[in-house]
């Protein structure tokens, strides 16, 4: 069966391809910023994370299927979202070093939450049918990073494009003492989840695999 990862994170194809599945890939044409600040000014609330993370992957995996519908696209869709919360804070990629910085001198010895939403679309017969869901794990971080660790690390430009400042699965993993949840949630999203989701919408997880090597 046809998998489609509608996303451009190198953390998720990984984690596709760890367990076997190599997707076609495809950029979603979402404006995050718009979507969110558009639900949010219609239901006057700010929405919680669990609520922002599961509607940007349905957004995302939206856009990507009905593109690929109209290719005739036979298969599976998955999009997903991340964000970090600490402290009642959430933080999503800083983009900057001083950021980086900043965040990361906050997080020692501290635990934070990353939540992330997944939503998982069957295109058959032209028909579209989804699966969705949110997946939380706890990150606690080592109180003994040092300022010039952390400058090492903000250095290699690895946390300036991920969710809360941190990977789990390269540079930043030894700076991470407890993860609580399914490990894969911290690294881009849950192999769990997307396997459950996947199973709701009537198609075995081991159905996806077309990996050979």
């Amino acid at each position: 069966m046809q998998v489609c990862l509608a996303s451009t994170s190198p953390a998720r194809l990984m984690l596709m391809r760890q367990v076997g599945i190599e997707p076609r890939l495809a950029a979603p044409q979402v404006d995050e910023e718009a979507v969110i600040a558009e639900v949010e000014r219609a239901e006057s609330r700010v929405l919680p994370p669990a609520e922002h993370v599961l509607l940007l992957a349905q957004r995302k995996a939206e856009d990507v299927a009905r593109r690929l519908a109209g290719e005739g696209f036979e298969g599976i869709v998955i999009g997903g979202d991340s964000m970090f919360e600490l402290g009642g804070t959430i933080y999503g990629k800083p983009h900057t070093p001083e950021r980086a910085t900043e965040r990361w001198r906050a997080m020692r010895g501290k635990t934070g939450v990353l939540h992330s939403g997944h939503a998982v679309i069957r295109l058959a017969g032209g028909s579209l049918s989804w699966a969705h869901d949110v997946a939380e794990a706890s990150v606690t971080f080592a109180s003994d990073v040092t300022d010039r660790e952390i400058a090492d690390y903000v250095a290699t430009d690895e946390p300036l494009q991920v969710a809360g400042a941190f990977t789990v699965d390269s540079l930043g993993g030894a700076f991470i003492e407890r993860v609580d949840g399914d490990p894969s949630t911290v690294v881009g999203m849950s192999l769990s989840t997307v396997r459950r989701l996947v199973r709701e919408l009537g198609v075995e997880w081991t159905d996806l695999w077309n990996r050979r090597d």
